[in-house]
């Protein structure tokens, strides 16, 4: 008989991850668990809807600022993309000849109060993706509980930002928004039902009526499989197609093919929402490490340390895993530790929409 093929082993430092991950595949069908939590979803989206209504009639202030506003976040939990979403968008405005500017909850952060994100920043001070979102547009970004503290002191300090984005910031109404792009991936609504009975922050698809209700919706998918089914509730649905790309990138900026990564002394790392995610692409890639290691989405950096413990392994990871693993490798150190980019391709006719939108301000201001 011959020997069965060496199945990566998963190390996760905690049950965290796992637990996580149960939840979010439990939560993609109507169970009998999910069946005995569904009249809470309906209290919780009751509760959403009441919030809704006190920002629309003024009983809670909206903060409108002097810039256009885009909002890009997504109604279910579990990380549907944004990030991605929010620097394929900025590089576009980028080019298109505005000037934006980023800002941020920075979940994750260990620092109080309102924070201006620099490429020397470190992942504790301000939050991984806020600082993934700054080095690898270069705009300014700043981070803070409440958006609208954020966006200020970013205003002030840059007052040539004409464009604000702000990342994952769909459910916080206190910011005034002039475009909300809501995120979908391949799991569409799960089971439809909101939390903690299904994936939902809020219901979808929104009635018509809906105050605060989105405007765009970006559907993302692998680049070898269909979009999931959605229903876009009449509004402009489009399409996003989201890879790895061909090469790494080291710690000094060094790129290396996947294809000359191969081996056995291959661990990947992942601190992201969907871990399995990213490990099912490398293996779409061609890429088969020795162990998957889940860490906790927006894991602390001391996780990070854990690994390097193994100088035998080389890592491969996320570029939101490389802002807090690379600054861990003292100079001089002979690990070898990579980051694979994403790369997210909407349709054109997104960015045209957009580009409609903002001309539209534009003319009205």
């Amino acid at each position: 008989m011959g020997t069965a093929p060496r199945k990566p082993s998963v190390s996760q430092g905690s049950g965290t991850p796992q637990r996580h991950a149960a939840w979010l595949q439990a939560a993609q069908h109507r169970g009998w668990r999910n069946a005995l939590l569904w009249p809470v979803s309906l209290v919780y989206r009751g509760l959403i809807a009441v919030r809704r209504h006190l920002y629309a009639l003024g009983v809670l202030r909206v903060h409108r600022l002097d810039v256009p506003v885009i909002v890009v976040g997504n109604v279910v939990i579990g990380g549907a993309g944004k990030t991605p979403c929010t620097m394929a968008l900025v590089k576009h405005l980028s080019d298109q000849g505005w000037r934006p500017g980023v800002v941020s909850r920075g979940h994750g952060r260990q620092t109080p109060g309102v924070t201006a994100v620099h490429a020397t920043s470190s992942a504790n001070e301000v939050g991984d993706e806020p600082l993934l979102i700054h080095r690898q547009t270069g705009v300014p970004v700043c981070v803070a509980a409440r958006r609208v503290d954020a966006a200020k002191a970013l205003l002030a300090a840059h007052p040539h930002v004409n464009v604000l984005v702000c990342d994952d910031g769909l459910q916080h109404l206190a910011l005034g928004r002039d475009l909300a792009i809501v995120v979908f991936d391949d799991r569409g609504v799960g089971n439809g039902w909101t939390l903690p009975a299904g994936l939902l922050r809020e219901r979808w698809p929104p009635l018509t009526t809906s105050p605060f209700r989105p405007d765009l919706v970006l559907r993302q998918r692998r680049e070898e499989a269909p979009g999931t089914p959605l229903d876009a509730a009449g509004l402009p649905l489009f399409d996003a197609v989201r890879r790895l790309a061909a090469h790494a990138i080291g710690p000094q900026g060094q790129r290396k093919l996947l294809a000359q990564l191969q081996g056995p002394s291959l661990t990947a790392v992942a601190g992201i929402a969907r871990p399995e995610v990213f490990f099912s692409m490398l293996r779409a890639s061609g890429l088969t490490p020795a162990r998957e290691i889940a860490l906790p989405d927006h894991a602390d950096p001391t996780a990070y340390a854990e690994l390097l413990r193994d100088a035998s392994h080389a890592l491969i990871c996320t570029e939101k895993d490389a802002v807090k693993l690379f600054p861990l490798l003292p100079p001089g150190e002979t690990h070898e530790a990579w980051a694979v980019p994403l790369e997210l391709q909407p349709d054109p006719a997104f960015f045209a929409a957009v580009d409609a939108r903002l001309a539209a301000l534009v003319a009205q201001r």
